[in-house]
């Protein structure tokens, strides 16, 4: 992916530019996970580097954890940030997404003068002046692209360690999305503790356990 709008902020005088993505907002069960990753000049000079570099929705799964281990190593910095089940039902998913993406951005040090997101507006301390959001910019902007990578990989692995106490969910395969198999087993068994009992599927299936239980 050619970092064009990395390149232009580059080139009005800006050295470091990160780049924030969330993964998970649409799943019925486990956490959202945001990624923000700092690329400088250096990295953002040499394109072979971050070669194949992609909306993760566009890599294949194998692909994408290489990809998120050579982001890992090269980037300056990357952090993750997470919103649970249970603080997506408190605040609302969008709210949740902006935390999650928030505490991601707090860990980066230095803190970047120039920041992409993906259509989500985001305001305070650790938001740079220069604020950059762009519908499908993991589609478009390097950084972006990296964080989308960086937060699929550590969200899909999060599923999978959860899978061993929630066998009946199918989390390994599913990362708690709303597959034909997870409804069946939500049906058979109701929510877990890892699911968003705000979601319509979850809270009607909460709703027919209690008509059981009373």
């Amino acid at each position: 992916m050619h970092p064009a709008l990395e390149l232009d902020l580059l080139s009005s005088g800006i050295d470091l530019v990160a780049g924030v993505d969330e993964v998970g907002r649409g799943a019925l069960a486990g956490p959202i996970c945001a990624a923000a990753v700092l690329l400088d000049r250096r990295l953002l000079g040499d394109r072979e580097k971050l070669a194949g570099v992609n909306d993760s929705k566009q890599v294949p799964a194998g692909r994408r954890q290489d990809l998120s281990a050579r982001v890992w190593r090269l980037a300056p910095v990357v952090a993750l940030g997470w919103a649970e089940a249970a603080e997506i039902d408190r605040l609302g998913v969008v709210a949740a997404t902006r935390k999650a993406m928030i505490s991601a951005l707090a860990q980066l040090r230095p803190r970047p003068q120039a920041l992409i997101s993906d259509a989500v507006a985001l305001s305070g301390p650790t938001v740079p002046e220069r604020f950059i959001a762009i519908p499908r910019a993991d589609s478009s902007c390097l950084s972006v692209a990296a964080a989308s990578i960086c937060a699929k990989v550590a969200r899909d692995a999060h599923m999978r360690r959860l899978a061993g106490s929630y066998e009946a969910y199918g989390f390994a395969s599913n990362v708690g999305y709303g597959t034909r198999h997870h409804l069946q087993a939500l049906t058979a068994h109701g929510p877990s503790a890892e699911h968003r009992l705000s979601f319509a599927p979850c809270q009607r299936q909460l709703e027919l356990g209690r008509q059981d239980w009373a």
